[in-house]
């Protein structure tokens, strides 16, 4: 058996506390900004002419790129720490939501707000920042500081989809997403907060390779099953986030009532991260996953059978919103579980990889469907059947580390 050295590098609790404040502030800046897109829909549709699948594809393919994308920025950011990576990634996805205000086509839309977007997303995600989180907080924590960090970009969604909202309405949607554009390069700063790449504390160190780990992980069935269900989560999230502020227009209602209604998802969904999080530190993860997905399938049912109206608008967001991403939490907590800190990153970043080809087929197939029925309700039901298969598909989950942490730890 290998030798094995046990980390005795304990950062101070004012370093703990500057990472996982500067990682949660990116959170805020990146989810903020990336769940306010939805809100330009109908006035970029409209005064460019477009379909409204034009537009969803651009979207689809950001989702996408970011998912590619996630995975090889873990990869860099476990190698050489998180700064760096974020950095980039923000400067990226300024010039990529620039790149969308002076879009005149839908091919630049979707190298602007597809390609670059989807990959400046991809290299400031929250599954990097939420490694940095685990690498500094302890075992006895950690569930919980990754509660922290995923509420933070609820907290985002909270603060920008009422901001874009009033921007647009003050400014237009071209000066709007130039003014947001330069939001997004205030994660700069804060990235290098994360310098280092950060040994983790309470794991011991091993030599196991990447390669060894991606092995590792890809022969785990609940490895493989964690990434289908959260292709799930993916398809959910993404189709709100784009079409939910049409959908409620669709309707009859202000669009300020999809505007809000976002706020108020994001708004709750800080008190689902939290809760999650102090779940999973108490209890088993996969089943609190099941009961969220189970969850998100009843309350799409009662919103398409319930009347139309603001109120129930409001109280569909504010249930989801609780269900939102409290998945995030326990799906990386699940992964940190299963193989430790080392390659996190890159090991959450692959799961993310399934949550953002769901994504992709989420915001893509709205478009069609929308474009070709004049209506959502195939998606809405579709929706409700993965909902249903993910409750199922989680259950068969493994929880327990893989045995090479325990021999470590021997």
């Amino acid at each position: 058996m290998s030798r094995v050295v046990t980390s005795d590098i304990h950062p101070g609790r004012g370093a703990v506390l500057a990472v996982v404040v500067a990682g949660c502030l990116i959170s805020l800046i990146g989810f903020g900004v990336r769940g306010s897109f939805g809100l330009f829909l109908d006035p970029m549709t409209v005064s460019n002419g477009w379909s409204r699948q034009t537009f969803a594809f651009a979207m689809a393919v950001q989702n996408l790129l970011w998912g590619i994308g996630v995975p090889i920025a873990g990869a860099i950011a476990d190698r050489y720490g998180a700064a760096l990576v974020i950095a980039f990634g923000a400067v990226v996805f300024a010039i990529g939501v620039a790149g969308m205000a002076v879009s005149d086509s839908g091919i630049t839309l979707l190298l602007s707000g597809g390609l670059l977007v989807g990959l400046g997303v991809a290299f400031t995600s929250f599954s990097l920042v939420l490694a940095a989180i685990a690498r500094v907080v302890g075992p006895e924590r950690r569930s919980l500081a990754l509660g922290f960090g995923t509420a933070a970009g609820s907290l985002g969604q909270v603060i920008f989809s009422p901001l874009s909202q009033a921007l647009i309405s003050s400014y237009g949607w071209y000066d709007s997403l130039l003014l947001i554009s330069l939001i997004t390069l205030v994660m700069i700063p804060l990235a290098f907060t994360l310098r280092g790449t950060g040994k983790a504390v309470g794991e011991p160190e091993s030599g196991q390779t990447l390669g060894e780990a991606l092995g590792e992980a890809m022969s785990h069935r609940g490895y493989v099953l964690l990434t289908i269900g959260f292709f799930v989560c993916g398809f959910h999230v993404a189709f709100i986030v784009v079409h939910f502020p049409a959908y409620v227009t669709d309707l009859g209602l202000s669009p300020h009532v999809g505007a809000y209604a976002l706020s108020i998802v994001g708004l709750l969904n800080i008190f689902g991260a939290f809760m999650s999080g102090a779940i999973g530190q108490r209890f088993s993860k996969k089943m609190s996953l099941s009961v969220i997905y189970l969850g998100r399938g009843l309350v799409i049912v009662v919103l398409l059978m319930a009347p139309a109206s603001d109120l129930t608008i409001y109280l569909f967001a504010a249930s989801m919103g609780v269900l939102w991403l409290s998945t995030v939490p326990l799906t990386t907590g699940i992964v940190a579980q299963l193989f430790g800190l080392k390659y996190m990153a890159t090991l959450s970043g692959i799961v993310l990889l399934g949550h953002q080809i769901g994504s992709f087929v989420g915001v893509w197939m709205g478009g069609v469907i929308y474009d070709r029925t004049g209506s959502y309700d195939l998606m809405w039901w579709a929706a409700v059947f993965f909902a249903a298969f993910a409750a199922i598909l989680h259950l068969a989950i493994d929880e327990k580390p893989v045995p090479r942490l325990a021999l470590d730890e021997g």
